[in-house]
């Protein structure tokens, strides 16, 4: 027996001596990388953004992704693109035009229209989220979409004159006004009441106020105002005295699941059979009003629809999606105005919407409305 221990030893200090001179000696051991176990989670299925690493990997997890879609619901880290058909059908890309996309997203639009130019023309990308917009970058180019046929910007579509000025004027431009799911999804932003995370709602988190910030030390009417004006909420005035008076007693909301808190408990004179689904509809609501608020969304389609028919070539054709009335009303009204002026030659007289299957594939795109004007 310890003749066999003997043997054993010397046959690993010889393979040990071997391994050694193969790598340049002892020195050049290369130490064991440490493996990374992934998120583990409790039941069947995954249910924070963390746990879902498999929705969040669409190339190597296919299968789920089309599982969850096939669901109704949107995968985690992921955005469908709504009214495509639509939109291509309006814009009628041919190869060789130079195109916008304002805001480019999760790059579903970008790469439906860049499949139209068939590798002739150009199209230009804005996006402000300085997070998604390097992933969508790089999904793009693994996609076979370099910088040849697109230009990804970092810049708000408000600035889209500083755009034309480097690109030229567009045959055909798009603008989706929705966010992107993959921002609401992550908690990390604070986009939803349904998670809890920082109360932030910007788009870029690098710049400007947070939600929670904004929050800090508004005055009721201030508070009130903004509710009804940005998101016609109809208990406007209840939930921004309650959050007024938590202010008052120095009981800051700085997270999602606070704010949620803070409205449940304003409508808590709500029967209790309706208090539910009330209070549910007043959160999107006032998540809205106040994501509206931080990014400063109203002034900034305002300028960007003001600047909008001098970026268009003649005969260039415009798409905008819209998600809320108070955006809907701003487009009908621009492009109402432009056709009267004679700055567009053509605009949607009514609203396109989504198909009755689309929206139950994809529940996000029910409130979409699309209107669409060309240049004269």
């Amino acid at each position: 027996m310890k003749d066999e221990k003997k043997l054993i030893t010397a046959m690993g200090e010889r393979g040990k001596e071997s391994r050694q001179a193969a790598s340049g000696g002892s020195e050049a051991i290369q130490e064991t990388a440490v493996h990374k176990r992934r998120v583990h989670y409790s039941g069947t299925h995954p249910k924070t953004f963390r746990e879902k690493y498999k929705e969040q990997n669409p190339d190597k997890y296919g299968d789920t992704i089309e599982k969850v879609i096939r669901k109704g619901s949107t995968p985690a880290g992921m955005h469908l693109s709504i009214c495509v058909k639509e939109i291509l059908d309006f814009l009628q890309i041919q190869p060789g035009q130079k195109g916008l996309d304002a805001t480019l997203g999760y790059g579903g639009h970008t790469t439906e229209m860049l499949k139209c130019l068939k590798g002739q023309g150009h199209i230009y990308a804005l996006d402000v989220d300085p997070i998604e917009i390097k992933k969508t970058k790089q999904r793009l180019e693994q996609r076979g979409f370099g910088e040849d046929i697109l230009s990804i910007r970092q810049i708000n579509f408000a600035d889209v004159d500083k755009v034309a000025e480097e690109a030229g004027l567009f045959d055909f431009v798009l603008a989706d006004l929705g966010v992107s799911s993959m921002q609401i999804d992550n908690p990390e932003r604070g986009f939803t009441y349904k998670f809890e995370g920082p109360l932030d709602l910007r788009l870029n988190p690098e710049k400007g106020v947070s939600a929670a910030e904004r929050l800090d030390g508004i005055s009721l009417e201030e508070l009130a105002g903004m509710f009804e004006e940005n998101s016609d909420e109809p208990y406007a005035y209840e939930i921004a005295k309650e959050i007024v008076e938590r202010n008052r007693r120095r009981e800051k909301i700085t997270t999602t699941t606070q704010l949620k808190d803070a409205i449940a408990c304003a409508l808590s004179f709500i029967p209790e059979k309706e208090r539910k689904e009330t209070v549910k509809k007043s959160c999107q609501r006032c998540f809205q009003a106040l994501r509206i608020d931080v990014n400063n969304e109203f002034e900034v389609l305002y300028r960007f629809l003001e600047k909008l028919p001098d970026v268009l070539a003649s005969g260039g054709r415009v798409a905008i999606l819209t998600f809320h009335s108070g955006e809907d009303r701003l487009v009908k009204k621009f492009f109402k105005e432009g056709k009267k002026s004679g700055l567009y030659r053509e605009v949607a007289e009514d609203v396109i919407r989504p198909s009755a299957e689309e929206c139950a594939r994809n529940p996000r795109a029910r409130s979409t409305k699309m209107r669409w004007a060309i240049r004269a």
